[in-house]
């Protein structure tokens, strides 16, 4: 997919995961690969080990800053985190010079706080400053203003590039990463499907596509082959048995399949009218008229056309669109047998097209 980077696991929290972002290193050349690290020098130490066969490698380092993490988490004064945030990065500079710093939970941290970390972090060596919405507590329009405001007033804010990690507990974990790259993030972590802690992370494939689809409002794009986003997205559910939700933007099955007679004819018209992307942009072979109770007669006659059917009357046609209608308020799936049984007892000759084994739901 020609993802920019790939964080590839924790590798202090585990073995498995130490042995796994070693071997992400190893095998994968066109992404900087990124393994996180708390900000102490045990987990900075473990993760520049196992990013070393990496071509190009990152180190992620993150302390909270939020008062309520500070206090009832990490039982920390707010300098005592200042310290150990740029000791961190300060350390992780030894081994690599590509450092990625987050102060987690900033979605509720005090803005005079974060500015602090921020301009210290930036000064010990972090090339990219990652802002989380750790619990998905933020609005667009707020997360937005806190990615602006951080820019405006860290005074070395562009030594470093700004990025945002979003979190869905709200839903808004796309719209907050969005939002933050309209006031100037130009990284963001997000994941296949939206997998991530709780209710997930930011979906990469939502944010790749509004960001393409959308060229006149945002003004930038991503180098992402969206070809293969499908294909990854299958990939991914099955390697975690994870199923995708059928509604599921970009990715779902029904992501570009018409029900609505209105919207089936629109589409055979011409896509436009009711398509923004290509489905075989983003890895699908094409879109597809779902035959059920609210499609049209325009979509049942284009489909008896690909099966090869073809009626000898219209009166024949309305009969047997008639009995479809009939079919699709008692059956939720229409298969190509059932368009050829609806048929059959009609005065038609057809050459019979190969059997699909797909079903049309």
């Amino acid at each position: 997919m020609q993802v920019d980077v790939i964080e590839a696991g924790f590798p202090a929290s585990s073995e498995g995961d130490f042995e796994s972002v070693k071997a992400v290193a190893e095998a994968i050349k066109d992404s900087t690969i990124c393994a996180l690290a708390r900000a102490n020098d045990r987990d900075v130490a473990r993760a520049a080990e196992a990013i070393k066969p990496a071509r190009s490698g990152r180190i992620h380092t993150f302390i909270a800053t939020s008062p309520i993490h500070m206090e009832k988490k990490l039982r920390m004064t707010p300098d005592q985190v200042l310290f150990d945030a740029v000791a961190a990065v300060k350390f992780a500079r030894n081994h690599t010079d590509n450092v990625e710093f987050s102060p987690e939970d900033a979605g509720r941290s005090d803005i005079d706080f974060l500015c602090r970390v921020l301009e210290a972090v930036i000064a010990a060596g972090a090339t990219t400053v990652n802002i989380p919405d750790t619990v998905g507590y933020n609005m667009p329009e707020q997360f937005g203003k806190l990615i602006r405001t951080l820019r405006e007033r860290v005074p070395n804010s562009d030594q470093a590039v700004w990025s945002t990690h979003c979190h869905n507990d709200l839903g808004l974990a796309v719209a907050n990463s969005l939002a933050g790259v309209m006031n100037g993030a130009r990284q963001v972590e997000c994941t296949i499907n939206g997998l991530g802690e709780r209710a997930g992370n930011a979906s990469l494939e939502e944010i790749v596509m509004a960001v393409r689809t959308r060229q006149d409002f945002f003004g930038c794009d991503t180098r992402i082959d969206a070809t293969h986003i499908v294909p990854a997205s299958r990939l991914v559910s099955n390697v975690t048995g994870f199923a995708v939700q059928p509604n599921k933007a970009i990715v779902g099955a029904n992501a570009f399949a018409h029900e609505a007679g209105i919207h089936q004819d629109g589409v055979l018209k011409s896509r436009e009218t009711y398509e923004i992307m290509r489905a075989e942009d983003v890895g699908w072979n094409a879109n597809k008229l779902v035959l059920g109770k609210h499609s049209g007669r325009s979509a049942f006659k284009d489909r008896l056309k690909q099966l090869g059917i073809e009626l000898d009357s219209e009166d024949a046609v309305n009969a047997a669109f008639k009995r479809f209608k009939e079919l699709a308020d008692k059956k939720h799936d229409i298969f190509d047998e059932d368009l050829h049984a609806l048929v059959s007892e009609e005065s038609h000759s057809y050459t019979k097209a190969p059997m699909s084994s797909v079903a049309i739901v």
